[in-house]
């Protein structure tokens, strides 16, 4: 059982646009982020940047860590994110927001780009 208020409000805001929208990506990241901390995801900006083309959403269902370098504009929404990522993912034209933010901008989830 999650203890996280933020995190119980997420996961069923979440589930529910996901079922509203039929939106199967947020009821998918809803049960990625149900599972226990040491099961989610942490992806390093380096490998967004090999992997992601230009301006494309990015949704990470665990933590963004700023190891390697980005040079392009990307938005990441994440749960977590280090300080050094959103640096440089600024840096590059990007932007890092919250998963509940990409919710309420996208609520189909279309066009976006789930890591790992």
């Amino acid at each position: 059982m999650k203890t996280n208020p933020n995190l119980t409000r997420l996961i069923s805001e979440l589930q529910t646009v996901g079922r509203a929208e039929k939106a199967q990506i947020w009821r998918d990241i809803a049960t990625r982020l149900e599972k226990p901390l040491s099961h989610w995801a942490e992806v390093n900006l380096g490998e967004i940047a090999r992997v992601v083309p230009a301006k494309a959403t990015v949704v990470i269902p665990g933590k963004l860590l700023g190891s390697g370098e980005i040079d392009k504009p990307v938005v990441v929404a994440s749960f977590k994110c280090s300080a050094s990522a959103r640096r440089k993912l600024e840096a590059a034209g990007g932007k890092a927001i919250s998963i509940s933010q990409l919710l309420r901008d996208n609520p189909t989830g279309s066009g976006v780009v789930v890591m790992r």
